[in-house]
């Protein structure tokens, strides 16, 4: 392992000093939301209705056992479960709000200068996109699987920040579940000393 030497020290401290974060009120404002942008790190139970379905399914998983740690990881594994359909939800209301915004049209000019660049190429070389005729509208109608590819297409960015959010549930039910199916294998078959 090598270690820092003392310049390396003090120019890390002086640069750390520096990099404080947001500065200005719009900044901190900014920062201050990071973590509430899908509302998916926040803790589950909201309400008392979802604290309820939560207490029920974690009854479900627990089954009879009245022991106090089985309890614990089935309410482990039923949060993570409500967390895991929270997101799938979340991604699902994403592309269908995609779905539902815009066409599957591919994108015109980004703004009037290119339109006006476009316009200036095509009178120069004398091309011209060809114009749909009435009678042909039925054939640029879009499939269903076309749109819905177009705005996953559009959400693919948001989506994969989604993923993050989903992996976790998915990482926090299977370390509960594991864990909770190992429980139960121990007080089943205990081992013999």
């Amino acid at each position: 392992m090598i270690m820092a030497s003392q310049s390396q020290i003090e120019a890390n401290r002086r640069n750390a000093c520096q990099s404080t974060g947001p500065r200005s009120a719009a900044g901190k404002k900014r920062a201050a939301k990071n973590a509430l942008r899908h509302g998916l790190c926040a803790s589950f139970q909201v309400t008392a209705l979802q604290a309820k379905l939560v207490d029920k399914l974690a009854q479900q998983i627990a089954g009879a056992s009245t022991e106090r740690l089985v309890r614990e990881l089935a309410r482990e594994v039923a949060i993570a479960t409500f967390d895991l359909a929270r997101v799938r939800r979340v991604k699902t209301a994403l592309i269908q709000h995609e779905l539902a915004l815009g066409s599957a049209a591919p994108p015109g000019p980004a703004s009037w200068k290119h339109e006006l660049r476009f316009c200036e190429v095509a009178v120069r070389v004398s091309t011209w996109p060809p114009l749909v005729a009435p009678d042909d509208l039925s054939e640029t109608m879009l499939s269903v699987e076309e749109r819905t590819a177009e705005a996953v297409r559009r959400a693919l960015p948001e989506l994969l920040t989604l993923d993050r959010y989903e992996a976790r549930a998915i990482g926090q039910r299977n370390r509960a579940l594991r864990s909770l199916l190992q429980l139960k294998a121990e007080q089943r078959y205990p081992q013999q000393e």
